[in-house]
């Protein structure tokens, strides 16, 4: 069960993700769906991964295939499905992705870290 809610976060950024985006370029909010299905799908497939691998999610090891797989997939399927991938928003999903997907991680370490102390 611990392991939908650390799903549930990743998914959340995703979407924050292509929401950010959008707002960025004054596209409507309405079509973040549009952005963030390849993206979603691809964490999907990460965390498919993790279940299969054993992992509780938490790790570096899963933030690492988390985010690249998340990353790879999604650009992946964007080109897939006729949409484009512009080095900039290549950047920008990869940079954006590292930091939230490794960032929670990190904050989730600290905290379990300070309550075992």
């Amino acid at each position: 069960m611990v392991r939908l809610g650390w799903f549930l976060i990743d998914l959340v950024f995703v979407v924050v993700f292509a929401a950010v985006g959008r707002a960025s370029h004054g596209e409507s909010v309405l079509g973040t769906f549009i952005t963030a299905w390849p993206f979603l799908v691809g964490c999907a497939a990460a965390w498919l991964v993790l279940v299969l691998l054993g992992d509780d999610g938490l790790g570096r090891r899963a933030a690492v295939i988390v985010w690249l797989v998340t990353l790879l997939g999604g650009m992946a399927l964007r080109l897939a499905s006729s949409d484009t991938a512009e080095v900039p928003f290549i950047i920008v999903a990869t940079l954006f992705l590292a930091a939230t997907l490794f960032g929670w991680r990190l904050v989730a370490s600290l905290v379990r870290r300070r309550r075992q102390a």
